[in-house]
C-alpha cells in the first residue's frame, strides 16, 4: 500500500515537471518567434523605410489622425498664440508589414530604436511657432504592429500654435483657435490624410486654462487640400476650438475697482464749495487712479487699431471723473464771483474823508451798509449744480453701464 502511494506521488511530480517545462518551452518559443517576426519585416534589408507604403502603386496611402489634447498651458493676447500638448496619433497600413499571427499575441509592441526603421507619414502643423518633444525617462511614443499590415504610431508633442484673435470685445469675447495639419514633402498622390471617424478630437477638460472654458464642441474640417505651386496639392486637416474667456477675474479686478472709483468721484459734490484743498484732492486723487488702472489693464494686450472692449470701459470712466473735477472747476468759479462782489474799494468823500465802497452796497459818512445781493445769487447757483450732479452723474453712469453691457454681451466676437 505505502509503494503504491509512492508510485502515485512520483506521477503526480513527474507531470507536474512536464508542464513547467512545456510552459518554459512554449514562452520561448513565442518569443523566438515574435524575434523572428520583426527580424524577417525590418532586418532583413527587404524593408525601406523611406518609401511610402503605396509608392509604387497608384494610390495614395491614407493617413487617419487622431489628437488627445492633455493640456492647454497659456493663451497669450500680445503674441495671438496658445500652447498646448498632445498625444498625436496615427494609424495607416502599410502591406510590407503584413505577418502570420502568433497565437495568442495581438500585436507586436515596437522598442523606440525600432520605430525609426519604420515608414511615419511626415505629418506637420502649418500654424506652429516652435514645438518639443518630451524625452523624459524616454522618448514619448510608441508604434504598434498588426498582422494586417496597420501601424499605430503615437507621439507626445507640445506646441505653441498660433492664432489670430479679434480683441474687439475684450475682455468680454470669444476666440478661435486652429490647428492645421497638412503634410510637407507627400503630395495627395502619394499621402492623404483622415480624420478619426469616431472621435477625432479628445480633450482632457481638467487641464484646460483657467481663464477660458468651451463654448462649443471642436469642430472639425476635413478633405482640404493645400496649394503650393509647381510642388503640388498637399493634403490638410482643420481642428477649430471655441474659447470664451471668463469674466469673473476682470469683474473682480477690473471692473468693480473703476466702478468704486468713479463713485469715489462723486462724493466731492457732497462737501461743501469752500473746502477747495479737499475738493481738488479728490477729483486729481480719482483721476490719476483710474489712469493706472488703464494703463495696467492695456498692458498686456497688443497695439491694435481698432478700439477695444476695455479700452470703451476705461475711457468713459476717465471721462467721468474727470467731468467731477470740472464740476468742481465751474463751482470754484462761482465761489470766486461771489467774493469778487463783496470785495471793499476805498475812495475820498465829498468832505475829504476816506470812505469804503462796496459793489452793490451803499457807504454813507463811512459806513458800509451790505446789500447782500450778488452773495445769494452765486452761492444759490453753486449749491444748485452740485445737487444737479448727485442725480446727474450718477443716472448717467447707470445708463451707460446698461448700453455697454446690453451691446458686448448680446454681440458675438
Amino acid at each position: 500500500m505505502n509503494g503504491l502511494v509512492t508510485f502515485l506521488q512520483a506521477c503526480v511530480l513527474f507531470s507536474t515537471w512536464c508542464h513547467v517545462l512545456e510552459g518554459f518551452h512554449t514562452a520561448d518559443r513565442k518569443n523566438h518567434t515574435r524575434q523572428e517576426i520583426l527580424r524577417q519585416l525590418l532586418d532583413l534589408g527587404t524593408y525601406d523605410s523611406k518609401i511610402s507604403p503605396e509608392y509604387e502603386e497608384d494610390v495614395p496611402t491614407a493617413v487617419t489622425i487622431q489628437i488627445y489634447v492633455m493640456s492647454i498651458d497659456s493663451l497669450n493676447e500680445a503674441s495671438m498664440d496658445y500652447t498646448v500638448t498632445i498625444f498625436l496619433r496615427q494609424k495607416w497600413v502599410d502591406t510590407r508589414l503584413i505577418y502570420i499571427p502568433v497565437p495568442g499575441m495581438r500585436m507586436l509592441e515596437l522598442d523606440n530604436r525600432m520605430i525609426d526603421k519604420v515608414w511615419v507619414p511626415d505629418t506637420f502643423f502649418a500654424n506652429e511657432k516652435s514645438a518639443s518633444f518630451h524625452d523624459v525617462t524616454v522618448p514619448n511614443k510608441l508604434m504598434h504592429l498588426y498582422p494586417n499590415g496597420t501601424v499605430f504610431y503615437s507621439i507626445r508633442v507640445t506646441m505653441t500654435l498660433s492664432c489670430d484673435m479679434m480683441l474687439s470685445a475684450y475682455p468680454l469675447d470669444s476666440q478661435k483657435c486652429h490647428m492645421a495639419i497638412e503634410s510637407y514633402s507627400y503630395t495627395t498622390d502619394n499621402v492623404v490624410f483622415r480624420w478619426h471617424p469616431y472621435q477625432a478630437l479628445e480633450m482632457q477638460t481638467d487641464r484646460l486654462l483657467p481663464q477660458f472654458f468651451f463654448t462649443d464642441k471642436p469642430t472639425i474640417k476635413s478633405n482640404c487640400q493645400k496649394s503650393y505651386g509647381e510642388s503640388g496639392n498637399f493634403s490638410c486637416l482643420e481642428a477649430t476650438l471655441h474659447l470664451t474667456r471668463n469674466t469673473g477675474y476682470y469683474i473682480a479686478q477690473i471692473f468693480i475697482p473703476s466702478v468704486l472709483i468713479v463713485m469715489l468721484s462723486w462724493v466731492s459734490f457732497w462737501v461743501d464749495a469752500e473746502a477747495t484743498p479737499a475738493r481738488i484732492s479728490l477729483g486729481v486723487l480719482t483721476v490719476l487712479t483710474i489712469t493706472t488702472q488703464g494703463s495696467g489693464a492695456r498692458s498686456q494686450l497688443p497695439r491694435v487699431s481698432y478700439v477695444k472692449a476695455i479700452d470703451v470701459w476705461m475711457a468713459t470712466c476717465l471721462m467721468f471723473v474727470f467731468a467731477s473735477l470740472l464740476e468742481f472747476a465751474y463751482i470754484n468759479v462761482l465761489a470766486r464771483k461771489r467774493r469778487t462782489k463783496q470785495l471793499p474799494t476805498l475812495g475820498i468823500g465829498p468832505d475829504g474823508m476816506l470812505t469804503t465802497q462796496v459793489i452793490n452796497g451803499n457807504s454813507v459818512n463811512g459806513m458800509v451798509r451790505k446789500s447782500g445781493e450778488g452773495s445769494v445769487t452765486f452761492t444759490d447757483k453753486a449749491r444748485m449744480v452740485d445737487k444737479v450732479s448727485r442725480v446727474l452723474f450718477p443716472c448717467s453712469f447707470a445708463l451707460f453701464n446698461i448700453a455697454f453691457w446690453s451691446y458686448y454681451l448680446s454681440t458675438p466676437s
